[in-house]
């Protein structure tokens, strides 16, 4: 039985597909550096505004993601049942003028507000445009698809570095947040002319729309979703706190000033990070064959992740530092390619952002809300015994998440087999 609609793959030409990979991976990496910016720009935010690291944390995680996580999914269903594209677009407006409107906070709880609604806006960004590249792109290149599209994760990050510093250390960090979110603005009405909503095949029969409890009930019974939802969710704890951090890190304990924080720690996210998330892509394609492998090859890089960080930010030597830094830089992210394919074909195609959303709710909630708060809580408890270096056995200590990550994935590895469903017919 066909199960749902997609896009047959030879309604496009390969360069038109790669045309709209390309905008939603410009999007993407608005949506990673609108995100992640505040990260370089904590220490002059701390000292200008009179924050603790436990605030910082606060506004890094868990405010960002709250309404990311929990608005991510009726945004979803929206853009399932009506136009993604469309969805999309109007996500990148909100995210990227509340960007805008950070540079204009006076205090904490101020900038509170505007990080929320940062994450209102990107809330219906990421889950949509997964199930627009599944439409597009046919089964045995979809992997490489969502990998080209989550590089937006490293270029997004090392973008915030070095375009958030270089602008922090020319005017101030108010003017980063205002240049970066209202060029977020211009780029959205080019992606609307440019991205076309997919033409789906019709389902064999004319179905009602999909309720969302009919995907939560499909999701809910199967142990792989439960088992690589937490497994990434551990991982992202771990992966976003210390991506915020890191920063902050270089210039307590390395003594850096802000532009060489953002030259060092920009090229082991672009280095690192994109070939993290390219290998991947490329290696859960050419090893598919046996689902439970989209499982196993995150869990084995987890697994190397967490002595190579923690070595990292032990060192006492910038080269050192760097040169340990930088494997795990890609390796903690190279689960993006394989996880999120999986999560496409755990349900029929007319529920996959909705599928996408509910593992991103998971995933986002819990790594993205506590990671940096979590190690900005344990810092200031450090900071009586060990002041500056605090900050450094806090980000060690969180390492530890990788090692549950990679349990976790692994006891999903079986399970994915199961519950994969194959790719219906288009006709």
């Amino acid at each position: 039985m066909q199960l749902g609609g997609t896009i047959a793959p030879e309604d496009t030409t390969p360069r038109y597909r790669a045309a709209v990979l390309a905008m939603l991976l410009l999007v993407y990496t608005f949506n990673f550096l609108d995100r992640q910016i505040l990260g370089i720009l904590a220490v002059p935010i701390k000292a200008d505004l009179g924050l603790t690291d436990s605030q910082l944390g606060l506004l890094g995680g868990l405010a960002f993601a709250v309404l990311y996580s929990t608005l991510a999914i009726p945004l979803a269903l929206l853009a399932d049942r009506t136009n993604r594209t469309w969805v999309i677009t109007i996500s990148l407006v909100v995210w990227s003028g509340f960007t805008a409107l950070c540079g204009l906070a006076t205090n904490f709880m101020q900038l509170l507000l505007f990080r929320i609604g940062v994450g209102v806006g990107e809330a219906g960004g990421v889950a949509p445009s997964y199930a627009t590249i599944a439409d597009y792109f046919p089964p045995h290149q979809r992997a490489r698809a969502l990998a080209i599209y989550s590089l937006g994760i490293p270029i997004g990050l090392a973008s915030g570095v070095l375009f958030g510093a270089w602008i922090a250390a020319r005017v101030d960090w108010r003017a980063a947040f205002i240049v970066i979110g209202l060029a977020g603005v211009v780029i959205a009405p080019f992606f609307r002319m440019i991205v076309k909503e997919p033409r789906r095949v019709k389902p064999a029969a004319d179905a009602p729309k999909v309720p969302m409890g009919a995907v939560f009930g499909i999701l809910a019974k199967k142990r792989s979703f439960w088992l690589l939802a937490f497994a990434a969710s551990m991982s992202s704890l771990c992966g976003y706190g210390l991506a915020f951090w890191t920063s902050s890190l270089l210039v307590r304990s390395f003594g850096f000033t802000l532009i060489e924080t953002s030259w060092f720690f920009g090229s082991l996210l672009l280095i690192g990070g994109v070939a993290g998330v390219f290998a991947g892509g490329w290696l859960a394609d050419r090893l598919g064959g046996d689902k439970a492998n989209y499982a196993r090859l995150p869990a084995y890089a987890w697994l190397a992740s967490a002595p190579l960080f923690a070595l990292g930010f032990l060192s006492e030597n910038p080269v050192w530092a760097w040169a340990l830094l930088l494997i795990p830089n890609g390796l903690n992210i190279l689960w993006l390619g394989p996880l999120t394919t999986a999560v496409q074909h755990l349900v029929p195609p007319s529920m996959r952002a909705t599928a996408s959303a509910s593992f991103l709710l998971i995933n986002n909630l819990i790594g993205l809300g506590l990671g940096s708060w979590s190690i900005g809580i344990l810092s200031d408890q450090l900071t009586p015994a060990y002041g500056d270096e605090a900050l450094r056995y806090a980000m060690v200590a969180a390492t530890a998440f990788y090692f549950v990550a990679t349990a976790l994935a692994l006891l999903g590895a079986k399970s994915l087999r199961k519950d994969w469903i194959v790719e219906p017919v288009a006709g």
